[in-house]
């Protein structure tokens, strides 16, 4: 498509919306950003472009291999992560996306970030491609709990049944995406969507990339929210390049504009 400005992208997605029965969000960390967590890899990112202080990439030390063999220094920047995230909240871009899921007939959301934002906002369909931070499981039993934030955790911790290594239920580098949500997320694929998002990630990630690929060679449109360049960024059909929040915000306000919804139903 030709160069649009702002407001007409706007317009456009807003339009897309129309006769949609299905719709695909794909996110990563910049939606959460307006609510006040780092990036890591992005504009602003808490780790970008940077080594830690031990010396490695935060990739490393949120390895498998790591997690396995200094398990303390995994657990050290996974706690500063939860740290930072500790105290916020969902935005108005998990809001909206949240509202899309009640007035439309199928909505989806494929989540990397471990926040919990989405399910918070409202959302029902959503899948936690790499996990949940508030959940924590031991490495070698059963046990399990859900947890507000780490502050009351000792580093790093032990089961209180077995002593073995508790660990987040999350994805860390180098391991398997969980199995069941590699299902779902194939399932709903396979039905197809009319409308795929893709909203504040880099797209680094093949599973990532990969639906908004599919969308486009099924022919069905794709829009990106980013306010930088990434991965998808040559294949979809409208680049918005503002944060997930005001663009979401402007796009929901122009479709009930136009389509003249009900405000007082959202």
């Amino acid at each position: 498509m030709s160069e649009m400005s702002e407001p007409e992208k706007i317009n456009q997605a807003a339009s897309l919306l129309e006769g949609c029965c299905s719709i695909l969000f794909i996110t990563g960390a910049g939606i959460s950003a307006d609510s006040g967590l780092p990036t890591y890899r992005g504009i602003g990112g808490l780790y970008d472009n940077q080594a830690t202080e031990d010396g490695m990439s935060i990739e490393t030390a949120l390895s498998a291999s790591t997690l396995r063999t200094r398990p303390e220094l995994t657990w050290k920047y996974i706690s500063q992560i939860e740290k930072k995230c500790r105290g916020a909240h969902f935005n108005r871009g998990h809001e909206i996306i949240a509202k899309m899921e009640t007035h439309f007939e199928r909505v989806w959301t494929l989540t990397q970030n471990v926040d919990g934002f989405h399910r918070a906002a409202g959302s029902r369909n959503v899948i936690n491609i790499h996990g949940d931070i508030h959940q924590l499981i031991c490495s070698n039993c059963s046990w399990k709990q859900r947890v507000i934030d780490f502050s009351g955790l000792s580093i790093p911790p032990l089961c209180p049944e077995c002593q073995a290594l508790i660990r987040p239920d999350v994805v860390f580098f180098g391991e398997m995406l969980p199995s069941h949500s590699l299902a779902m997320l194939s399932s709903q694929l396979e039905m197809g969507f009319d409308l795929t998002f893709s909203i504040g990630t880099t797209s680094v990630f093949p599973y990532i990339m990969q639906p908004v690929i599919l969308a486009r060679q099924q022919g069905c449109p794709t829009i990106e929210i980013n306010p930088g360049r990434t991965g998808t960024s040559d294949l979809v059909d409208i680049n918005i390049n503002q944060g997930a929040a005001a663009a979401l915000d402007a796009i929901w306000k122009r479709y009930q504009q136009i389509f003249r919804i009900e405000k007082s139903k959202f």
